[in-house]
């Protein structure tokens, strides 16, 4: 793990575009697919992302399904875009206390610059535990120039 504990900035180098960043590394999220606008990840509720009620807690539950959102955009614009999240809806329907939890995403563009995501989790036992809606906009920069791509 990093022991850089300066407070920033910080210069993230991904060696892919689509490629997980440090906070969702320290979360165990992997990618498992990311194309065509639709994408799945998946978490494991590791102890470390346990809330003092000993269940998987919901910052790490939207960290995923704002991943995944991000993968499938990131699956359809070219390498280098920049975009970010400008609104999210989301609702907790079930508690996580344990397994692997999978986000599935997809994403439409709703007009130009604009996309809407919609993303389902699933726990281990394939039941909705949380379901979110959010836009991205797209900036009219670059992202910085020491993204490599392989």
């Amino acid at each position: 793990m990093d022991t850089d504990n300066r407070l920033g900035p910080h210069q993230v180098i991904l060696h892919k575009w689509i490629d997980c960043a440090p906070f969702e590394k320290m979360l165990g999220i992997e990618i498992i697919s990311a194309n065509e606008g639709k994408a799945e990840l998946t978490m494991p509720f590791l102890a470390a992302s346990a809330n003092g009620g000993s269940m998987l807690h919901g910052g790490a539950l939207v960290t995923l399904a704002d991943t995944a959102a991000v993968m499938a955009i990131k699956s359809v614009v070219p390498a280098g875009t920049h975009f970010g999240t400008t609104h999210m809806e989301v609702d907790f329907l079930h508690p996580v206390l344990q397994g692997i939890v999978t986000a599935r995403s997809s994403v439409t563009e709703v007009q130009e610059r604009l996309w809407d995501a919609v993303v389902e989790l699933l726990d281990s036992d394939g039941r909705k535990v949380m379901q979110m809606q959010a836009t991205f906009k797209i900036s009219r920069r670059r992202l910085n120039e020491n993204l490599k791509i392989d």
